[in-house]
């Protein structure tokens, strides 16, 4: 399936945009860079701990099942031949889905394609496996009594965050172009952040779930990659309805791969800290400097304080009681197998009363209404992603100061709460040389404008790479 025009020469700086380019021309095939990217989960997995599992033979003879179609001229959608992963949270039809936990069994019979899964799959993607996740997903780092602890590519001895952490190096390795992650309370976002890579948390309900999550309606869906560009191309096949999810939001309705040339016209607010936000100051210094590139793109960008306190017990309130629910169907042999800050959190839900959840969503309640309003004036917020730098595996938390995972992420789970799309893309480097991420926040619903944003932001700060034999920082500006 080659022409006479020559295969680029690393196969592992493509992206799924550029394959569906050199696919259609014939210069590389689906199995060329299935087999590279095989080669290459091999070599990295070991160290770094992305996957959880690898269909070798599945994606192998779907990588040669598009080749045959696209030789034909006749690919099966518009993902036919690009590699893909889906997070170990979400089921996959003929593979195991342990949600990172020893508590349930291997044992099939798997059936069903979540709604995602089955989207991805239709448009002719090749599924390479499944990547790594805490158990259920509580925490913002990636370690489970399953897997182990998964490791970040800029660093093997820091967290690439969580619970998206194995979709957030696929992503920074390009181990596949188009990665699947969850987010309850920051789990796409902290990740890219903290791996140099683009995630994208839609509106709640425009990508559907099935069966619905134990956070319920904290949980969105979403596309983790090298670009948002490519993201853009996943959000477009995922974003379909399926009638499995009784929460669905409007139709999504799609946007051209196409970036904006500027952003004249959208009015910006750029808050700092939220108004409580402890932000260390390189990465405050590399957020402001991103600021001003949207101030270049012709955007109208002012300092604001959005006006409302830190959310953090109303958020916990859900997370505990989502973790109870859980733990509430399992017997004594099962609790025993659990991680146990996952279990302690599990036995605060238990605690909740009635009426304390009932407060909490009439707080959640004038949170989304403060935000709303905001938006009548601002088409989108910017914040830091993060507030604190990757920090050493196998912990919780950077510091002893912090009590638990939410503690370091308050930039991220307001807007679960909110249910309102926000992305986060490389903005620069900290004094350590460790990826930075901006966060755009838009109004429920107005997924197009955050993406259209990102879009036009990255062709001025670029992108972030890496040289994976050594885990080497490239910088990529354009």
């Amino acid at each position: 399936m080659k022409s006479d025009s020559p295969v680029p020469a690393c196969l592992e700086n493509l992206t799924a945009c550029d394959c569906l380019e050199l696919y259609q021309t014939r210069q590389v095939s689906p199995v060329e860079v299935v087999d590279d990217c095989l080669r290459r989960i091999e070599a990295s997995n070991p160290q770094l701990n992305a996957f959880c599992f690898v269909d070798h033979q599945g994606a192998k003879s779907a990588a040669k099942s598009s080749e045959a179609r696209w030789f034909k001229g006749e690919p099966l959608g518009v993902l036919d031949g690009i590699p893909a992963t889906i997070k170990d949270l979400t089921l996959t039809r003929g593979w195991p889905t342990r949600r990172g936990s020893l508590s349930g069994s291997a044992e099939g019979p798997w059936l069903d394609d979540a709604p995602v899964t089955a989207r991805i799959r239709e448009a002719g993607a090749v599924i390479l496996g499944k990547t790594t996740t805490p158990e259920f997903g509580w925490k913002g780092v990636t370690d489970s009594p399953l897997c182990g602890i998964t490791r970040n590519p800029w660093n093997p001895d820091l967290t690439p965050g969580g619970s998206s952490g194995g979709a957030g190096v696929a992503a920074a390795l390009n181990l596949g172009f188009l990665h699947q992650g969850s987010d309850g309370g920051g789990s796409i976002r902290i990740p890219a952040s903290f791996t140099g890579t683009f995630g994208f948390k839609p509106t709640f309900g425009i990508v559907p779930q099935w069966p619905a999550s134990a956070m319920t309606t904290l949980s969105h869906l979403g596309p983790m990659t090298r670009t948002v560009a490519d993201a853009i191309l996943m959000m477009n096949v995922i974003a379909r309805k399926d009638a499995r999810d009784g929460y669905a939001g409007p139709a999504y309705p799609g946007i051209e791969v196409d970036p904006p040339k500027n952003l004249r016209g959208l009015r910006i607010g750029y808050s700092r800290d939220l108004g409580y936000v402890k932000v260390a100051h390189d990465i405050q210094k590399v957020t402001d400097k991103a600021t001003d590139q949207l101030r270049a793109l012709g955007a109208e960008v002012i300092e604001v304080n959005p006006g409302f306190a830190n959310p953090v017990e109303t958020f916990a309130t859900f997370w505990f009681a989502g973790a109870a629910r859980i733990v509430s169907r399992m017997d004594k042999k099962q609790r025993q197998l659990l991680d146990p800050g996952f279990l302690e959190g599990a036995e605060r839900g238990l605690a909740i009363t009635l009426a304390e959840f009932q407060e909490a969503e009439a707080v959640r309640f004038e949170l989304s209404a403060l935000m709303a309003k905001f938006h009548e004036d601002f088409d989108l917020l910017v914040t830091p992603t993060m507030p604190v730098a990757p920090f050493p595996v196998g912990r919780n938390v950077p510091e002893e100061s912090f009590e638990g995972w939410v503690d370091w992420t308050p930039f991220t789970y307001p807007f679960n709460l909110t249910q309102q799309p926000a992305a986060s893309l490389p903005s620069g480097l900290d004094d350590q040389g460790l990826p930075v991420g901006l966060q755009l926040i838009g109004a429920r619903y107005c997924d197009t404008t955050v993406l259209t944003a990102a879009f036009a932001i990255e062709s001025r700060l670029g992108h972030l790479s890496l040289q994976t034999d050594r885990f080497t920082v490239v910088e990529v500006s354009e």
